[in-house]
């Protein structure tokens, strides 16, 4: 069907040779050059930042810092993800310090109530049986008076040291804004080669 006349055809098929279709494809592609080195330094960034938590956690520094850090570069950047996937063998971020460090420190805090206990208990016993010796009845009375005051370790969740982060789909960064601008300046060129052949159908 035969939308414009061949002089209206004509007057735009000069017009729109003026428009070289391969800056279109040249700016695309060093726009998408842009995009794959952003993506490449994101990515980079995310692996000193994750070693940066690895260290601090292994030195006990910042490590609420360090994390925080991570995480954000994590959500406002591409190519950033660390996530385990859905079938991890292991969390990809471990504070094993920390937590060897906080299991450690609670098996220290009941050795100390366990020893303040037994003191106590043989203060008590020892009063209640002045003149018991070894195997008399201030043994029983300690052991019953610790073991009715036990102390046990409260449980450390390592889930709660465990960490997995995921970058989103698409961010408003350098690498995003290129492969944007990439995409619109791929379809400029596909559109000038495409209303150059349907003009010159119109002819």
């Amino acid at each position: 069907m035969q939308l414009l006349t061949t002089k209206e055809a004509g007057y735009y098929e000069r017009r729109l040779n003026k428009i070289n279709p391969w800056y279109f494809l040249a700016a695309a592609a060093c726009s998408a050059g842009v995009s794959v080195y952003a993506l490449r330094q994101n990515n980079l960034t995310m692996l000193r930042l994750k070693e940066q938590v690895a260290i601090v956690d292994q030195q006990n520094g910042d490590i609420e810092g360090a994390l925080r850090d991570l995480r954000e570069h994590v959500y406002g950047h591409m190519n950033t993800n660390i996530s385990s996937g859905a079938n991890p063998i292991k969390p990809p971020i471990q504070l094993k310090y920390e937590y060897e460090r906080l299991v450690a420190s609670e098996k220290e805090r009941v050795s100390t109530e366990t020893a303040k206990i037994y003191t106590e208990g043989q203060a008590v016993c020892e009063a209640q049986y002045p003149n018991s010796f070894s195997g008399g009845p201030r043994v029983p009375c300690v052991e019953s008076y610790v073991g009715s005051r036990k102390v046990t370790e409260k449980p450390i969740p390592d889930s709660l040291y465990k960490f997995d982060f995921v970058s989103p789909a698409w961010t408003p960064d350098v690498a995003g804004i290129s492969m944007v601008l990439s995409a619109i300046l791929l379809s400029l060129f596909v559109l000038r080669f495409g209303a150059e052949r349907w003009l010159k159908s119109q002819l």
